[in-house]
């Protein structure tokens, strides 16, 4: 195993492997603050420790969990960032620029989609994550360091994060939750908790979970079907979490939060496009006081959906605005950069023969 990264250390733990070594607790915040907040590219660069001190952390750990090997997009477009691991596994984060649609013509907001695991056991129909099957969960480094490394790529400040990128968020909670502990901490990248989104296929224990948590976290719920006869057919979760059972938790969600809940529901052609999904939806979402985004399906390869037309994403669209809900329709974001999750992160693994190519499948 590689030695650890800096990305992956609290406060209180470097602060006592410091303690270990004779070194004064002080110097963590130095080293901390040299990693999150002057993002040093290396641990010669941090000028302010004595140099036996930085040839004790060369010895000891790596300044970060991960490599970039290769950006999709442009600076004023959706970009999407391929990252090595140190098993030579793939991971990837996508960050979406502000949107004067939906967050106002002044909005300079930054969102990045952030993965938990390499691969995926969920097995969701339409994703491009768990085609190659569930490989590993990602350490807190390999989180928290993809927030870092975006910041560091694109020279701008994330403000706003949403854990829905590879994997499934909560089937790798105890890390994920290391994870946004470094990021939310002062010592860290120090976001506030309203800013982060946690993006779940319908794992009710830990809805129950986070819902106790006492950080103000987002949450959303990638839904994707109105019915149980229907999300059956893409959503393999619902077979042991029904729709009853999800929206239960997610009663008990709102009973322990403020805030308003978003349900996803990628738009599939003949699949759950219906407009009686659309009505169904909107009961749904009006019970739960949840907003909807709705993200016509982006095309995988080794998969047969198809994206709707937009006249069809919009009539969608319109049925749950006219029932009063508030619903945001996705149509021009990351198209045309293997936008879907995974799909960058699979290409390059299956070019490199890690993994076989998957089967066209649906």
């Amino acid at each position: 195993m590689p030695s650890p990264a800096l990305t992956g250390l609290t406060p209180d733990a470097l602060a006592a492997w410091l303690k270990e070594r004779g070194e004064p607790s002080f110097r963590a915040a130095q080293i901390l603050d040299w990693v999150w907040k002057k993002k040093a590219l290396s641990i010669d660069d941090m000028s302010n420790l004595p140099a036996v001190l930085r040839e004790k952390l060369e010895a000891s750990f790596r300044l970060s969990a991960l490599e970039h090997t290769h950006t999709q997009g442009s600076e004023d477009t959706t970009r999407k960032f391929l990252f090595r691991l140190h098993d030579h596994r793939y991971v990837e984060s996508v960050l979406i620029p502000a949107n004067p649609a939906l967050y106002g013509e002044k909005s300079d907001r930054r969102t990045l989609c952030v993965s938990s695991q390499v691969g995926c056991a969920y097995g969701c129909r339409f994703c491009a994550s768990g085609l190659a099957g569930f490989t590993r969960n990602l350490e807190p480094s390999e989180i928290a360091g993809q927030v870092l490394a975006a910041e560091q790529l694109s020279g701008e400040r994330v403000d706003n994060l949403v854990f829905m990128g590879m994997g499934e968020p909560f089937a790798n909670f105890d890390n994920l939750m290391a994870a946004i502990e470094l990021i939310t901490g002062e010592k860290g990248l120090h976001l506030g908790a309203r800013h982060l989104t946690i993006s779940t296929s319908g794992l009710v224990p830990q809805i129950q979970q986070l819902a106790e948590h006492p950080q103000q976290i987002r949450l959303a719920i990638s839904l994707h079907g109105a019915t149980d006869e229907v999300r059956d057919q893409i959503m393999p979760v619902n077979r042991k979490w029904n729709t009853a059972k999800l929206f239960e938790a997610l009663d008990y969600w709102n009973s322990r939060k403020k805030q308003h809940l978003t349900l996803e529901y990628i738009l599939i052609e003949g699949v759950n496009d219906m407009l009686e999904q659309a009505r169904i939806l909107a009961g749904h979402a009006r019970s739960l006081k949840a907003k909807v985004n709705l993200i016509p399906y982006n095309t995988v390869d080794g998969l047969d959906w198809k994206r709707p037309s937009e006249d069809q994403c919009r009539a969608f669209r319109d049925i749950l605005k006219n029932a009063g809900v508030s619903a945001t329709l996705r149509l021009e974001k990351g198209h045309d950069i293997d936008a879907a999750c995974g799909q960058l992160r699979l290409k390059q693994e299956t070019e490199e023969g890690i993994i076989a190519p998957a089967p066209s499948k649906r």
